[in-house]
């Protein structure tokens, strides 16, 4: 084979028979694509449909004269046509290239289709014209790289490497020789192109990281996990949310990242921690420089301070951002936290300050914005004491769970309750009353940090009406200014998180159960049951009561098929112990029932100890593990912290991680940004702010 001849096309592609000339040439219709870059490796990704046919239309109304600027990806990333380049709107990212691309090559590689420059589609679409056009193929064109491409027939296009010369020792004959397949249009190549995203934007989510620059398992950044959250996110809306879909109800939730490591790392703190790290083990060290100092540093006052200033200021910049952005923009707002990134914004929330008509209200006695909650909790004892029928007279009243405790026989009677049913209330009010004054001696915390215990934090009048800057949860955090929000969050969710571990820590050893979030009235703490850095919050409300987390039901409507043949088999094993109990019982009866006199004597001692046994088996009950129905019991109140709900949620393990929980400890703690079953509850809480819920209620869900 001579080195000015491009070898032929290998024998096993048949050539199929070539067009007659004057053949019907029809335009290729364009994709347009932007460069990923990842450790020097360049790749291709597509845009989705929508945007894609949206900056075609800007192209072609020959708006590329001046800097026209095209929103895409939902908005989070704007194209500027001219200077053809993707720039991130409410983060920091590398700029990337933008492409409107025709013709494409396979790489040498990975495989995938690369797309060539759009000066060179032009020539190669002008080429492919004029061949279909006249039927004359075989056509041979050279690229800028010397590289050269033979239209043989429109199934059969090839690209060769360049021909090098006899002394050309760079390139070796093999490598001359090996074609690489072209492809015309978009859909002649293997790529996957989305949809895009709705346009309607129904709530928009703050996302706080954890420690380090790195968030999950694969040390991506925040910015990469909360993407794979949002694109979860939307499948769960296309598998749980159609029918409202299909009524234009739901639109989608926007999820924006807050990054507040690089600021804390740049005040200069790692220069000055790089002087007095030891040389050995130098990576080790440096991880930890970078990663689990943070805990340390936001217990600085100093560095707590720069911390809850960036979150802060971070938050409100993306909010003014993304409402000027989308003007049409009527929906919420609610804020997530992994990890450490969740107890920065339950301090922040724990220090915003409420409207001057709440302050009103509190000091009344209400710890929530709404009347309604005080009569919520009336409505809940009156259920509690088999008394539902009387609601609506208390209703009619206006009767909080404050002015229930203030009532006398007397005032029930005029209300036109019985006799039976006051008996009960009455019974309900003074038990309670007993229970608070002998808990008065319990630790409490002052907004102050007064000692537990002290006088000034359970005053005898003060404890049914509270004050609204009663701060308990406060006690032992760091001496900061904590900035105040531009708007109120609807919901508070927490992945991971040591909130619980924290605040034990500090000395509050229990929580308010009156006790609420000044300007956030929802609060999910959110965890994997193998989160070594993840602790529970309702047993600080709730201390005297033993009662299981809310288990998260499984994105698919069932629990896993592990955790259900578990639970079958342990309660196989209650009820084997429970008839073999019976079994004995009867035979021993039956034995101690003979005449004999010598046996006379022990049968009372034998059939107590039967009984006894038989009185025993109801304590076997705790060994079973319903966990539905703990989960759903009705008696649990956790307090306001939730406005009421429950607030622990446990995420089902998967069969693998079950095996061993050591494991696939650190993996329990990064699982979240993946999690269908955390990004449903998440959409299923935040839609049912809006009166919209699931298709199909999940067994064991609230």
């Amino acid at each position: 084979m001579s080195a000015q001849e491009p070898p032929r096309p290998p024998p096993a592609a048949a050539e199929p028979p070539e067009p007659e000339p004057g053949g019907r040439y029809e335009a290729v219709v364009p994709h347009w694509f932007w460069c990923k870059v990842t450790d020097t490796r360049e790749r291709w990704v597509p845009f989705s449909a929508q945007d894609s046919e949206r900056l075609e239309e800007a192209h072609g109304a020959g708006k590329e004269q001046g800097d026209v600027v095209v929103p895409t990806s939902g908005g989070r990333y704007d194209v500027h046509l001219r200077t053809r380049q993707r720039v991130a709107v409410y983060w920091e990212e590398e700029v990337a290239e933008v492409r409107r691309c025709t013709w494409f090559y396979k790489g040498d590689k990975d495989n995938k289709f690369i797309p060539y420059s759009e000066s060179f589609s032009e020539e190669l679409e002008e080429a492919y014209m004029i061949a279909v056009t006249l039927g004359e193929w075989k056509k041979k064109l050279e690229s800028p790289n010397r590289e050269v491409i033979i239209l043989h027939n429109p199934k059969l296009m090839v690209h060769y490497h360049p021909v090098a010369s006899s002394d050309d020792w760079v390139s070796t004959p093999t490598e001359q020789g090996r074609p690489r397949t072209v492809k015309r249009g978009v859909e002649n190549i293997a790529v996957e192109i989305p949809n895009g995203e709705p346009l309607q934007i129904d709530h928009l989510v703050f996302v706080v990281h954890g420690i380090g620059p790195a968030c999950d398992i694969r040390f991506r950044s925040i910015v990469q996990c909360v993407n794979d959250f949002r694109n979860v996110s939307l499948s769960m809306l296309q598998a749980h949310f159609k029918k409202a879909q299909e009524q234009q109800q739901v639109g989608r939730v926007e999820f924006l990242p807050v990054n507040w490591h690089s600021s804390l790392h740049s005040t200069g703190v790692d220069v000055d921690l790089e002087r007095i790290t030891l040389p050995s083990i130098n990576r080790l060290r440096h991880f930890i420089n970078d990663t689990i100092l943070d805990v340390f540093f936001y217990n600085s006052s100093t560095y707590c301070q720069t911390i809850v200033d960036t979150v802060a200021s971070e938050m409100n910049r993306l909010h003014r951002l993304f409402l000027q952005r989308n003007p049409q923009f009527k929906g919420g707002v609610s804020i997530a936290g992994h990890s450490l990134g969740s107890l920065i914004l339950f301090d922040l929330l724990t220090n915003q300050k409420a409207d001057p008509e709440e302050d009103e209200l509190c000091a009344q006695g209400s710890r929530t914005t709404s009347s309604t909650g005080g009569t919520e909790e009336v409505k809940e004892i009156l259920k509690k004491l088999e008394l539902s029928e009387y609601c609506d007279v208390f209703e009619k009243e206006k009767m909080d769970r404050q002015a229930l405790f203030l009532c006398t026989e007397k005032n029930l009677k005029e209300m036109g309750i019985p006799l039976g049913p006051r008996m009960k209330i009455l019974h309900y009010i003074s038990s309670k009353t007993e229970m608070k004054d002998q808990s008065s001696a319990a630790p409490g915390h002052s907004e102050h940090g007064a000692e537990p215990g002290s006088p000034s934090q359970h005053g005898d009048s003060s404890e049914d009406v509270r004050n609204c800057q009663y701060r308990d949860v406060g006690l032992g955090q760091v001496s900061a200014n904590y900035p105040q929000l531009n708007y109120k969050p609807t919901i508070f969710f927490a992945f991971g998180s040591p909130i619980g571990m924290f605040l034990t820590v500090r000395g509050v050893k229990r929580i308010d159960p009156n006790y609420s979030l000044p300007t956030c009235k929802g609060f999910f703490n959110i965890y994997h049951p193998f989160d070594p850095v993840a602790y529970r919050i309702e047993p600080m409300i709730v201390p005297d009561l033993e009662f299981e987390p809310m288990l998260l039901p499984h994105h698919k409507g069932r629990k896993r098929m592990h955790l259900e043949l578990k639970e079958g088999l342990t309660r196989m094993s209650v009820d084997l112990k429970n008839n073999l109990l019976g079994s004995l019982r009867v035979a021993w009866q039956s034995f101690t029932r003979s005449p004999v006199p010598a046996l006379e004597a022990g049968s009372t001692e034998a059939e107590a100890e039967a009984e006894a046994g038989t009185e025993k088996q109801p304590d076997t009950k705790p060994e079973e593990p319903p966990a539905a129905v703990k989960e759903e019991s009705p008696l649990i109140n956790v307090g306001r912290l939730n406005g009421g709900n429950r607030i622990d949620y446990v995420l089902q393990e998967k069969p693998i991680e079950s095996f061993n929980e050591y494991l696939f400890a650190l993996q329990g703690h990064l699982c979240y940004w993946e999690s269908e079953d955390t990004v449903l509850l998440v959409l299923k809480e935040i839609y049912q702010t809006q009166g919209i819920t699931l298709d199909q209620p999940l067994p064991g869900s609230q």
